[in-house]
Parts: C-alpha cells; sequence; structure tokens
C-alpha cells in the first residue's frame, strides 16, 4: 500500500523534525523506517493497524493526548482502521 495519509511538517531543524498525519479511514502512511526515536501525541481517538514487513497486524486503540515514545528502526505501515478520520503528531528526535 502507498501512502495515501497527509504528512505536514510543522517544524523541523537540526534537533527535531515534528509532522502532523491526517488519515480518512482505510488510508495508510506507506511503509516507511524510523530513523530517530520518535513520540507520537494523537489529536482524535482512533484505531489503527499497525502492519510489519512479515505482514504481522498489531491493533491500537489511540486516545487524544495520550502519547507514546518508540525507539528508532521500526519498520512498519500504519492504516486508519477506524471509521472516523484520525490524526496524530509525530515528533522525532534528530539528536
Amino acid at each position: 500500500m502507498t501512502s495515501t495519509a497527509r504528512a505536514s511538517v510543522q517544524h523541523e531543524d537540526e534537533r527535531v523534525r515534528v509532522t502532523r498525519w491526517d488519515f480518512e479511514p482505510g488510508q495508510s502512511t506507506g511503509r516507511h523506517v524510523h530513523e530517530h526515536d520518535y513520540v507520537v501525541v494523537p489529536v482524535t481517538d482512533g484505531r489503527t493497524d499497525v502492519i510489519t514487513p512479515d505482514g504481522t497486524v498489531t491493533s491500537s486503540q489511540l486516545r487524544a493526548g495520550e502519547s507514546y515514545a518508540r525507539p528508532a528502526g521500526g519498520e512498519h505501515e500504519v492504516v486508519n482502521a477506524g471509521t472516523l478520520p484520525l490524526a496524530f503528531v509525530e515528533i522525532e528526535m534528530k539528536k
């Protein structure tokens, strides 16, 4: 699946990149690898399916304002598996 979600870089400098992702139901980030540690801050409630290269699907329920962090190196695709639009802000720590 190719990226169909809208990514809007809100800020970028030598230390961080802040990107807002907006998805309609069924839209995806496309497969990607995280080069940096990152924090995700959901803007809306919603459900995602995270698909790894081996086809494993992990479903998650996101809650607006309930952040989580992940280390660099993860490879996956994120799909809005819900029935409503979904948005989150991703903050990548470059240093």
